[in-house]
């Protein structure tokens, strides 16, 4: 099965984390590891340089782009992992780490338009369009609250014909805006050409579940690519494979029910998601995948009152984090 084939179907994709040590230098050792063990896990790919990986890696003085984007492709070599780099940044800059992915051997860009906070629908379209030109682009709709910008319905049924748009990852955490992107997708000519995947960490399985139908044209999210499936991605691929297989959906619900409440401490939803990733770090930790929480920014980290949050979560959950 060619990777455009498996992402199609529906795969499992972590959003991949940044390893460091206590001097908050890259540890590795531990960043290749990681990537290992979600391949390991069964997951379908990993995205790499996203909000998860932390977008400083692109400042200059940092310098971590591109060691981390080579990283994760070596260590997928050999395998049918799908790569996934994070594109960012106006025009210019999207398009040369566009080019830096393809040169690493990456299958696919998720584009964030979060740089682009004034322009119109036509300059967006016209960005999507550009980059589409050098690699094959994976929408991405970030919710504001963690930097991203309100993506009409007239942006995302543009977009949709875009002959190199393969696939979108939804993370408006929005239900009216989740469904603009559904919407425009099924309005297109492109419905069954492009790959829908959910970034609502607070709605995974609900997403997975529910058949979407717009005149006429009924539609599902088929995968996942994730920041809370950064950690249990073994259980996640376990749980994307229940929902294939049928299984009740009462049952599967509940179970998506756990899983937002464990987002909602490891995501830290009650202060505005501050310590999402040092979130992602403390659980990894617990696990034996990394040696700190560390982060590039000294001043990010867990939030008040989210370690404990995080105890109770993982002692109620621990089925969600294997």
């Amino acid at each position: 099965m060619s990777w455009r084939d498996t992402l199609l179907e529906g795969a499992v994709i972590p959003a991949h984390p940044l390893c460091l040590t206590s001097e908050r230098k890259l540890d590795e050792a531990s960043q290749r590891a990681l990537t290992r063990y979600y391949i390991e896990s069964g997951a379908g790919g990993v995205a790499v340089a996203v909000h998860t990986t932390q977008f400083a890696i692109r400042q200059p003085e940092i310098g971590l782009l591109e060691p981390v984007l080579r990283m994760a492709a070596e260590e997928a070599r050999g395998t049918q992992a799908i790569l996934v780099a994070g594109v960012c940044g106006p025009t210019p800059q999207a398009l040369r780490e566009a080019e830096l992915a393809v040169s690493l051997g990456y299958h696919a860009g998720l584009l964030s338009l979060a740089a682009l906070k004034t322009e119109s629908v036509d300059q967006l379209v016209a960005h999507v369009e550009a980059v589409s030109r050098i690699i094959p682009v994976v929408g991405f709709y970030l919710q504001p609250a963690v930097g991203g910008r309100i993506l009409p319905y007239a942006f995302w049924r543009r977009a949709a014909e875009i002959e190199n748009l393969i696939a979108i990852k939804m993370a408006p955490f929005n239900r009216y805006q989740t469904l603009d992107v559904i919407r425009a997708v099924a309005d297109s000519s492109r419905a069954r050409d492009i790959a829908l995947y959910t970034g609502n960490d607070d709605n995974i399985v609900a997403d997975l579940l529910t058949p979407f139908t717009f005149n006429g044209v009924t539609l599902r999210i088929c995968g996942g690519l994730l920041g809370q499936w950064a950690v249990g991605t073994k259980s996640a691929v376990q749980l994307l494979q229940r929902v294939r297989d049928g299984a009740p959906p009462s049952l599967l619900l509940a179970l998506g029910a756990q899983l937002t409440d464990l987002n909602a401490a490891l995501f830290d939803a009650a202060n505005a998601f501050h310590g999402c990733i040092a979130g992602i770090h403390e659980v990894l930790i617990r696990q034996g995948r990394m040696a700190g929480r560390w982060c590039l920014d000294p001043h990010e980290d867990l939030s008040p009152g989210q370690l404990a949050e995080i105890d109770r979560v993982m002692a109620a959950y621990p089925h969600l984090l294997e």
